[in-house]
């Protein structure tokens, strides 16, 4: 089997993975896809290679477990590797990819009957924000400084772990691709298989849904 691409942190710098990096920035992906359904193994790790950095960013996303980020993205790149013939060019090898890659993550935490989180721990503040529609509130008597900021990010992180986990496994990766990987809701339609209307609908009511829970926790919250 092909050699499958590990996380960027674990690839040696020598000159020869820039040399492979610099043959796959030249090429068309149709081609390299073309190359590797016919058997060409450099051309699949040329095709890992561009795109690895988001598998991993997306595994991550959605399983949080740093321990099995790994082992799920590496099954992944296994199970591309297995099927590529029988990809059929009707949409992007990208979206094939990343379809791929949202349902091999659903099917481990069926698996592991385990609920999705999907914001890393380094969410910025803006990226909260936003998941709210850009509605959210930081609690009151936490301003001032950079370690209350600090301090606020990681008790909004909190709050928005514990909302996501009642959203379904469809709304949370919505959210994470949209919020944290900046896909766009035409790119969320091909990887999950919906059009664009129906993205941007359920996309509205996830984060209206994350916003009226958020709500009533903060009405909940004892008065200081």
């Amino acid at each position: 089997m092909a050699h499958v691409p590990k996380s960027e942190a674990e690839k040696p710098s020598a000159d020869g993975g820039n040399d492979i990096r610099k043959r796959a920035a030249g090429v068309e992906e149709g081609e390299l896809v073309r190359r590797a359904q016919t058997g060409d193994v450099n051309a699949f790790e040329q095709l890992m290679i561009r795109h690895q950095r988001r598998v991993f960013a997306i595994v991550g996303g959605i399983l949080r477990g740093r321990e099995d980020v790994e082992d799920v993205a590496q099954q992944v790149f296994i199970k591309v590797f297995q099927s590529l013939k029988r990809f059929d060019h009707r949409s992007a090898f990208s979206t094939w990819l990343y379809k791929v890659t949202v349902n091999e993550c659903w099917d481990y935490l069926r698996k592991k009957r385990a609920r999705p989180l999907v914001y890393e721990a380094d969410l910025s503040e803006e990226q909260a924000q936003s998941a709210f529609g850009g509605e959210a509130r930081f609690p009151a008597g936490t301003g001032g400084g950079p370690a209350a900021s600090a301090e606020r990010r990681t008790e909004l992180r909190d709050l928005l772990d514990r909302l996501l986990a009642e959203l379904t496994e469809e709304e949370q990766t919505m959210l994470m691709l949209k919020e944290v990987e900046g896909f766009s809701v035409e790119e969320i339609g091909g990887i999950l298989g919906l059009n664009v209307n129906t993205v941007k609908v359920r996309l509205f009511r996830a984060r209206g849904r994350l916003m009226r829970m958020y709500q009533r926790r903060l009405a909940e919250r004892p008065k200081r």
